[in-house]
């Protein structure tokens, strides 16, 4: 799933900072000159489902951005550069999406981009960044055809846009993680896989029927909900009839809470697996009871276990969000965290200086941004010749007592 980030640059004039050219705007001049002081101000913008059904994960994504802008401003990350964050909602819809990858790139001051959330709205909004040099890290897209292309599937794997990165593992390897985690060690053999027919959960359901059913598993069933129905009362029956062992989910919560309730509800007590877009509080809170002994999958280990989260949890709740971080929070604070690493390349490369021209200046921070490579909140962060994380570990999270608690973590054995 996914988010999104904005750069603006402002010219330094205090004496004894590193002195920072703004970026150029269309018409040639200086965009973001400041002579007031107070140095350049590199602007990150972010783009997440702010209102809506999915909400609760777009908030956390930006708070957790805003943690990282907030937290490199004030360790002097790059000397000279006050980092800002400005967010656009995209409400979960693709069409509002493009359109905000449309106003990033027309602003000059945006010299990168956080997010989005949501796989399909990361599709719409590729293409409009590419064109215009403007890198775009996503915390939460998991659909491998963002970065290895429509024919990854058979071995033929293209990059499609050299702008695009992701800190979160993909679809490839957390639909057949889950398959080996309930056919080995839940010992569960026959399923019914119902998918939302969207990017995200339409790829991650064909990833863990193709595993399960190579491990020996048996597919009893395969239908379709669309997302924005509640009423499931129909598929439960079906499922009930099933007589499967569980019910594998490809969509996001707001659908699959109702889902599940209505699936215990028509009798079968069976648990329902899913990806990521499961790994929510509001997932639980919407199910209630029957959202017991149901499973997900998310990328990486739980922020909990690892030191390297130890200080963002801690400055997370000292900051005071109203929201919690959610499933991407530590993903969304890498992400930006890895913006700021190429912008501090950048600045380097160029004698303490940003290009004077904004289409050179977002070119060089793509550039950089492959080789970005640093310590953050999640484990190592760096990306492959496909912009895809090199960490690929994966967690299964079980619901228990009203929380999501970790079964397993792991790297994926293909």
């Amino acid at each position: 799933m996914r988010h999104r980030s904005l750069l603006v640059l402002t010219t330094a004039v205090t004496a004894g900072a590193l002195t920072l050219s703004a970026c150029g705007s269309r018409d040639g001049g200086n965009s973001g000159n400041d002579s007031s002081g107070g140095g350049t101000t590199v602007v990150i913008g972010l783009d997440a489902p702010l209102t809506g059904d999915l909400s609760a994960l777009g908030q956390g994504i930006k708070n957790s951005a805003d943690l990282a802008v907030k937290t490199a401003n004030k360790n002097k990350e790059v000397e000279g550069v006050t980092f800002k964050l400005t967010s656009l909602d995209d409400a979960a819809q693709a069409g509002t999406g493009q359109q905000n990858a449309t106003k990033f790139v027309g602003n000059d001051k945006v010299l990168g981009v956080i997010g989005p959330l949501n796989s399909h709205v990361g599709e719409s909004m590729q293409k409009v960044l590419a064109n215009a040099n403007l890198v775009q890290v996503s915390p939460a897209n998991t659909a491998p055809q963002l970065t290895q292309g429509p024919e990854w599937q058979d071995g033929k794997k293209v990059r499609p846009f050299k702008t695009y990165f992701r800190t979160s593992t993909t679809d490839a390897v957390q639909g057949p993680y889950a398959a080996q985690y309930v056919y080995n060690e839940m010992k569960l053999k026959s399923v019914f896989v119902i998918d939302d027919k969207k990017t995200y959960g339409a790829g991650l359901a064909a990833t863990f029927k193709k595993e399960f059913e190579k491990l020996g598993g048996k597919v009893v069933a395969t239908d379709n909900v669309n997302p924005e129905d509640r009423d499931f009362s129909a598929i439960a029956t079906k499922v009930k009839n099933s007589k499967a062992d569980f019910v594998y989910y490809g969509g996001e919560y707001p659908a699959g809470a109702p889902l599940t309730d209505q699936i215990k509800k028509a009798g079968a007590k069976i648990p329902v697996v899913g990806g990521d877009a499961l790994f929510s509080g509001d997932y639980i809170k919407l199910a209630k009871k029957n959202s017991e002994g149901d499973m997900a999958t998310s990328v990486g280990a739980p922020l909990e276990t690892l030191d390297t989260a130890k200080e963002f949890m801690k400055n997370y709740k000292a900051a005071g969000y109203k929201l919690p971080y959610e499933a991407y929070g530590g993903y969304a604070y890498d992400s930006t965290w890895a913006i700021v690493e190429a912008v501090k390349a950048v600045v380097e490369k160029n004698d303490g200086k940003l290009p004077e021209n904004a289409d050179e200046t977002r070119k060089q921070i793509t550039e950089a941004m492959q080789d970005v490579s640093f310590s953050g909140v999640t484990g190592d962060v760096s990306f492959d010749e496909f912009g895809d994380t090199t960490n690929r570990q994966l967690s299964v999270y079980k619901v228990k007592d009203g929380k999501h608690v970790p079964a397993k973590t792991g790297e994926f054995k293909g």
